[in-house]
């Protein structure tokens, strides 16, 4: 029971909610299958993958150190981000094979435009919440 308890977590953690549409990038076979599960559960539908040509309310980036231009790879998934849409970059914890620093994510992030705002632990997995910054036409 506790572990269902735990999973139901993730997708609220994730800011997550029904009827959004989350991109998922970066799928691997070390990837969280319990966090998956729970984002499509709480969204109500399959996560959609670089593919898509629908706008996403959140992408969710499986990244590893190795696996390429962070910088590059978040400036692809902005164009289809909705404007108040958000970004998560998940990788492995400290001391995990693949483990990327926070300050690569931050400037990686700032060079794609985005802002990061909050960072998470889900298992075995660290979480970057990055989001675009406001322009002064849609602030109130």
């Amino acid at each position: 029971m506790v572990a269902a308890a735990d999973a139901q977590n993730f997708a609220q953690k994730l800011g997550i909610t029904h009827g959004m549409v989350v991109q998922e990038l970066g799928w691997d076979e070390d990837t969280d299958d319990e966090i998956r599960a729970d984002i499509e559960d709480a969204s109500g539908g399959e996560m959609v993958d670089e593919e898509t040509d629908e706008v996403v309310d959140a992408a969710l980036l499986w990244w590893r150190e190795g696996d390429g231009d962070l910088a590059d790879e978040l400036m692809g998934i902005v164009g289809p981000l909705a404007d108040d849409g958000f970004v998560w970059v998940l990788t492995p914890k400290t001391g995990n094979p693949g483990y990327v620093d926070q300050s690569e994510i931050a400037e990686a992030a700032e060079t794609a435009g985005l802002t990061s705002t909050s960072a998470i632990t889900l298992g075995h997995w660290s979480g970057s919440r990055l989001v675009q910054p406001k322009t002064p036409s849609k602030q109130r």
